[in-house]
This record gives structure tokens, C-alpha cells and sequence, in this order.
């Protein structure tokens, strides 16, 4: 017994050699996963505690998340950043970057496009750049190229107060929060529709208020009808004489009170009164309207309007339709009270 306590002595230091030596590995293990699998912005200095993740106080809850941008267009302006020193993995993480230069309230976005090569084979040593530019125009940015032959994808970033457009009405004026990184090619279109400088043939159709469904902030009230009537106000947005071509479907998030979404793939729109969470994500949201605004869609609602049936759902029809324009909007920076404050450029 005496012999056996004697020798297991080698043996307990033995054990205590090992362990220590499999936490020292352990350690070294961590240490080197951590930095290969690092993501690219905290190497490239990016503090993005600042960045901007929740849009909800511009959006009205409606992408906050998002973050895209057009394949194969590449767009031009004064570069903030310069792509040669510059590179990510992800366009993902390049339009991050440019939204990490637009959190202000107080003066107007540093960086409000992206630029970024994300196809290995294609870019080549150009792979990963991730150029941060400066529009002139946000409603009108400087394309130098686009096609399948352009191996660049890029994109938009609105900070607060810019990036809204104008449905203009007789009822008024409905102010439009642009929502880019969540529909590039659907804004894409809007910005397109500006540079007409009208639209013609543009209209509102069919309006149906909120009913008993839903309160005046949207929310559907309990065991009450999903409609109709659907809290709604919809129409078309395609100029005469124009060719319109189908919009892929983007991102989709819930549709809420105020946001401006299109039906199927364009070029017909609504806008929603009430937060629907029964749709899910069934339609592209492509902006929303301003809360103030909210009145002058409402207003619509209370129109002539005559009953119809479509595809066997029941709907309102204005007898009337409510012709629209697109216009530019004055706004400085980080205004969204726009009311007084409009007017073309």
C-alpha cells in the first residue's frame, strides 16, 4: 500500500504536465482562429460600433437590415475612400462601411455611394476594392458604366433627410423615404422616373381605408376582419409611352403603415395604412412615406369610390382616378418636416 501511494506520484505530475500542456495549445488554437477568421473591417480600422443598424426612425421599421447594390454598374463620383487600399470580402461589408460615414443628423452624408469588385475571376487584382464615393446629386448619381461586361457592384446610401421624392397629388404632396440598400433596382427606377421630369398616365386607383380593422396608427385591432377594406391606397406608376420593364423582387420586409411597395413585379404600387403582418414578406418595399404625410393618403381614401371584384377578392375602385407626379424635393440635411418645405429644383 505504501509503494502503491509512492508511485503514483510520477504519475499525478505527469497528468498536471499534460493538462497544462493541452490548455497552452488550446490558447494558441483560439489565438490563431481569431485572426484567420477575423472579419476584413477590423483589420481595415472600421469602427462599427457607430454604424447605423436600425433604420427604423427613418423607414418606419421597414429594412433596417439591409444592405445591397446593383451587379454589374459601376458608379462614378469623388472617391472617400480610395478601393486600392480599401478591400473587403463582401459587398455586403463595403455598403456597411459607407453607412458607418452617414450616422450624422447634422450635416450631409461623408460617404452616400459604394463601388465594390466581387468576382474573383473577373477583378482579378481588383478583387475585394471597395471604393466610398460622394454624389454630386443623390437623385441623380453618375454612372460612368454598366452591363454584363462590368464586374462592379454598387450602391446607394440615404442618410437622414435625403433621398425622398415627391408624389405629388391634388390632395397634396406625399413625401417618399427612398429605401436603396433594401431595393437598389426598384429605386433605381423611381430615380429614372425623376429624370423624365414627368409622368404622365401616373395614377392612383383603387383606395380603401383602414375600416374598423385597424387603429390610426396601423395596428390591426383583435378578432376584427383582415378586409376588405385593406387600409390601403394603390396604383400605377409606368409614364405613357414608356417601355417598363419587370423589377426583380428584393428584399421584402413586413409591410407597415406608410410603406410604399410594388404589386407582383411593377409596375403597379400601393401604399399601406395599416401593418400588415398577414402578408409577410410577400412584396417588394421600396420606400415609405413620411409619417406627417400619412393624412394626404388617407384623404384619398375618402374619395368616391364603386365596388369591384378581382381574382374573387373584393376591392374599391376609385371612380375618379387621382393623377400623380414625381417631383424633387428641397430638403436640408437631417429635415424630414417637409410640408413648408417643398419644391422642384
Amino acid at each position: 500500500m505504501g509503494r502503491r501511494a509512492i508511485d503514483s506520484e510520477p504519475s499525478k505530475w505527469v497528468t498536471m504536465i499534460l493538462l497544462l500542456m493541452g490548455l497552452v495549445s488550446c490558447s494558441l488554437v483560439y489565438m490563431f482562429m481569431s485572426v484567420a477568421f477575423r472579419p476584413s473591417y477590423v483589420s481595415s480600422g472600421l469602427d462599427l460600433d457607430g454604424l447605423v443598424k436600425d433604420e427604423g426612425e427613418l423607414s418606419e421599421g421597414n429594412g433596417g437590415g439591409c444592405c445591397r447594390g446593383i451587379e454589374n454598374l459601376e458608379l462614378w463620383g469623388s472617391a472617400v475612400k480610395w478601393g486600392t487600399e480599401f478591400k473587403f470580402n463582401t459587398s455586403e461589408e463595403c455598403c456597411q462601411a459607407c453607412k458607418n460615414l452617414c450616422t450624422g443628423n447634422d450635416g450631409p452624408c461623408l460617404c452616400d455611394s459604394w463601388v465594390f469588385c466581387g468576382n474573383r475571376e473577373a477583378c482579378g487584382p481588383k478583387f475585394g476594392e471597395c471604393w466610398l464615393k460622394k454624389q454630386k446629386d443623390t437623385l441623380a448619381p453618375e454612372r460612368q458604366e454598366a452591363g454584363k461586361s462590368v464586374t462592379w457592384t454598387s450602391g446607394l446610401v440615404f442618410g437622414k433627410g435625403e433621398g425622398i421624392v415627391g408624389f405629388e397629388t391634388e390632395h397634396g404632396i406625399l413625401h417618399i423615404k427612398l429605401l436603396p440598400e433594401c431595393a437598389p433596382h426598384s429605386v433605381n427606377y423611381i430615380l429614372q422616373l425623376l429624370e423624365l421630369r414627368h409622368c404622365a398616365g401616373c395614377h392612383f386607383y383603387r383606395a380603401e381605408s383602414r375600416g374598423e380593422s385597424w387603429d390610426s396608427e396601423g395596428n390591426h385591432i383583435k378578432d376584427a376582419s383582415l378586409g376588405p377594406p385593406y387600409g390601403l391606397v394603390q396604383g400605377l406608376l409606368e409614364p405613357r409611352g414608356t417601355i417598363f420593364n419587370k423589377l426583380p423582387k428584393e428584399d421584402c420586409p413586413t409591410i407597415r403603415r406608410g410603406s410604399v411597395a410594388w404589386v407582383g413585379s411593377g409596375p403597379e404600387f400601393f401604399i399601406s395604412l395599416a401593418n400588415h403582418g398577414e402578408w409577410r414578406k410577400a412584396y417588394t418595399v421600396f420606400g415609405t412615406v413620411l409619417p406627417e404625410d400619412m393624412a394626404i393618403a388617407e384623404k384619398i381614401t375618402e374619395l368616391p369610390t364603386k365596388a369591384d371584384v378581382w381574382n374573387n377578392i373584393n376591392v374599391s375602385v376609385l371612380e375618379k382616378p387621382v393623377p400623380l407626379w414625381l417631383k424633387r424635393i428641397k430638403t436640408s440635411s437631417g429635415d424630414l418636416n417637409l410640408n413648408e418645405k417643398s419644391g422642384s429644383k
